[in-house]
């Protein structure tokens, strides 16, 4: 297949390519399953632009470094919303957007939900407030798909090892709010969502991944 036009959605008033994020906790596999759809979406001749947040664009590297990798207690719950909804805005407006009007697949690591789930929720900062102002600052972009890699927060401790970044660190109470805001935020939009067991083995979740992508490319499993 040649590279093409997506049919995707209106998004903001112009045709679009397709936009999928991953989300889940700490070390629920979203990387990785971002890394095999790319790669199989590659192998049919779609243009993918796989990204991810905090950290899509230069200025989003300098704040994941300055919000992830402080010390504990070095950034305020509000300011921790602030600075992940800015390099959101700088995020769609540089990358995100360009590509899917150019019709690409684009795949980020982490989106929104990720701060309604980490803010909202696990900071009890309020799902609708945080929410709010990611959609400002992202002028209402949603994906067309979203990914939930759902894993327990004692898993997913498991998984990261001995390294762990500030957020990383939080307990595993905190962690239990996450997972339960991503499961809240499918429970209400599940058109918008494909929620998968992410204990399973990578590869089943990447079949059941690249078929709902392709039911949506129309192109062949």
């Amino acid at each position: 297949m040649s590279e093409q036009t997506l049919p995707g959605t209106e998004v903001c008033g112009h045709r679009s390519g397709l936009f999928v994020a991953f989300e889940g906790g700490d070390g629920a596999g979203k990387s990785t399953q971002s890394g095999l759809l790319a790669a199989w979406l590659r192998e049919q001749g779609v243009e993918v632009v796989q990204t991810r947040e905090p950290g899509g664009t230069e200025l989003g590297r300098a704040l994941r470094e300055l919000v992830l990798h402080g010390p504990d207690g070095s950034v305020s719950p509000r300011a921790e919303a602030l600075i992940f909804a800015a390099d959101r805005a700088h995020h769609v407006a540089t990358v995100v957007r360009p590509a899917l009007e150019r019709g690409a697949v684009v795949l980020s690591d982490r989106y929104l939900d990720s701060s309604v789930a980490y803010q909202g929720a696990a900071r009890q900062l309020g799902h609708d407030e945080v929410r709010a102002l990611s959609l400002w600052a992202v002028m209402g972009l949603l994906p067309d798909l979203t990914v939930l890699l759902d894993v327990p927060a004692a898993e997913g401790r498991v998984r990261r090892g001995d390294v762990h970044d500030r957020l990383e660190r939080e307990a595993d109470t905190f962690h239990d709010r996450v997972r339960q805001g991503f499961l809240d935020l499918a429970q209400a939009e599940p058109d918008r969502y494909l929620v998968l067991d992410g204990t399973l083995p990578p590869a089943e979740l990447a079949t059941a991944v690249r078929e709902r992508v392709a039911s949506r490319l129309g192109v062949a499993r």
